[in-house]
């Protein structure tokens, strides 16, 4: 099962099938632990592309391929400048000669496509406008963590339809897991992405819900999710989301809707008394430093199965 995954990309939430992702999940518990000493990147590089600012996905990233033995060779945008100084499949083109895998942080969904059509090596989206997977993988790697299981729990995602939204709506529902988006109007999920996810709770037999009301999305939640109101790209529309969202923001009072022993996420950073209060962000129910940890194991796991 394993080989299978050798050399594939990892562009969408939806790009591993449902065994496939507890099988990372397994792997990244396992090295965690300590139980697994992989060491398939040993002498190998990979190119980490990075059109966007970052802390934990290049921390994360970057200490992953240290520990698998490869060396990971950091790009910003003004180092390549990727799609002006040259075309994005010239990059790939070239890329693909010297590297064992791709790590792509992007302004735009397509790029990661344009990369993953013209390079051999397995290429990972470590974040688009669109989705962020391997966020969302991490975060329901830490959700399994603490609540033992992942089938049957619900998770509330409160704030934009934003990329992590996105890829935790096809992710959610692939294992099991029943899941309620609370957006404004105006701010859903991409309707295209919606239409994906409900196809896979039906498959899958899950729940999946998208509507305005925090509250009726929170009651009952196992996990209560929120993300900054404005993600990196948006700052122009900062000011008018500040007077749109403040109804959505994850504080005791919506808290107290969900389950008791209810975990709190946050992909961060966060802004304390926007999204989320200082009081559920540093409470006994938050996980949000677990759920950046983890991102570390996962993406470890990651690339020692693609790469």
């Amino acid at each position: 099962m394993r080989d299978k995954l050798r050399g594939r990309d990892l562009i969408s939430a939806a790009d591993l099938a449902p065994v496939e992702v507890l099988m990372l999940f397994d792997l990244a518990r396992d090295m965690k632990a300590g139980e697994a000493n992989t060491k398939n990147l040993e002498g190998k590089s990979v190119a980490l592309i990075f059109e966007k600012p970052s802390l934990r996905t290049r921390v994360t990233f970057e200490t992953a391929v240290f520990q698998l033995g490869g060396h990971p060779i950091y790009l910003a945008w003004q180092d390549i400048q990727m799609g002006v100084r040259e075309p994005v499949a010239d990059v790939a083109r070239n890329l693909e000669r010297w590297v064992a895998a791709v790590v792509a942080r992007v302004n735009h969904h397509s790029v990661l496509n344009e990369l993953a059509d013209n390079c051999s090596a397995p290429v990972i989206n470590a974040l688009s406008d669109l989705e962020h997977p391997c966020q969302a993988l991490a975060d329901l790697f830490t959700v399994r963590e603490k609540k033992h299981r992942l089938r049957g729990l619900k998770l509330a995602y409160v704030g934009d339809g934003c990329n992590t939204c996105h890829s935790l709506m096809l992710l959610c529902p692939r294992v099991g897991v029943d899941m309620a988006a609370a957006t404004p109007p105006g701010y859903e999920p991409e309707k295209s992405v919606c239409e994906q996810a409900r196809s896979a709770a039906e498959a899958a037999g899950a729940k999946l819900e998208v509507t305005s009301d925090p509250a009726a999305a929170v009651r009952g939640a196992d996990v209560v999710y929120t993300d900054v109101w404005a993600s990196m790209g948006l700052e122009a529309e900062r000011e008018e989301r500040l007077r749109v969202f403040p109804p959505y923001q994850v504080n005791e009072k919506l808290l107290a809707q969900a389950k008791k022993d209810a975990i709190v996420l946050h992909c961060l950073p966060a802004h304390r008394g926007e999204e989320i209060t200082k009081e559920v962000l540093e409470g006994p129910q938050s996980a949000v430093l677990d759920q950046a940890e983890n991102r570390l194991h996962v993406q470890k796991a990651l690339l020692a199965l693609l790469a």
